[in-house]
C-alpha cells in the first residue's frame, strides 16, 4: 500500500529481491520508497512485506534531530488505520517498535526480502492483521 498522501504520485507494487530507496516525492512532503531505477515512481508495499536495510535504520522529524535504530530488518505494516488524514505506513522492527515510513531519512536502501502470502478472498480464515491490532507495539520517542 502507499500512504494516502501519495495519491498524485505514480505507483507500482514491490518485487522480491529489488532494492528500494527512501525518498521525498516531488510535489509532496511525504517520504516513501522508490526504485533505484526510477525515483519518481512510488514502490508500494503490502502489509507483511519484509525488508533488509543496507545500514541501521535512521529516522527524523525533519527539523531538529535524527535517530538510529540498531536494526537492519523490518516488516512493513499500517498503524492507526482508523484515523483519517494521517500517515499510516510504518516499518516494525524485531523489538516491537516502529517508525512511520514518512519519517525515514532519505537515501536509505533496502532490499525486499519477502512479500506476504496472499490467498484468494474465499480462502482467508481471518482478516489480515495491521500493526495497530498488535498489543506489543511501542512508539519510538518523538522528542
Amino acid at each position: 500500500m502507499c500512504d494516502y498522501s501519495l495519491h498524485a504520485v505514480a505507483t507500482r507494487p514491490a518485487e522480491v529481491g529489488e532494492t528500494i530507496v527512501t525518498t521525498t516525492f516531488r510535489g509532496t512532503s511525504t517520504r516513501g520508497f522508490a526504485s533505484e531505477a526510477d525515483m519518481s515512481v512510488a514502490v508500494c508495499l503490502l502489509p507483511g512485506t519484509e525488508l533488509a536495510f543496507a545500514d541501521n535504520v535512521r529516522y527524523d522529524n525533519r527539523w531538529i534531530w535524527t535517530r538510529t535504530i540498531n536494526s537492519r530488518v523490518g516488516k512493513f505494516g499500517k498503524i492507526d488505520p482508523h484515523i483519517p488524514d494521517r500517515h499510516h505506513d510504518a516499518i516494525e522492527f524485531p523489538d516491537g517498535k516502529y517508525v512511520l515510513v514518512t519519517q525515514l531519512v532519505e537515501g536509505q536502501r533496502a532490499t525486499v526480502l519477502q512479500l506476504p502470502v496472499t490467498q484468494p478472498l474465499g480462502e482467508r480464515e481471518h482478516k489480515p492483521q495491521t500493526i495497530a491490532d498488535r498489543p506489543t507495539i511501542t512508539r519510538l520517542p518523538i522528542g
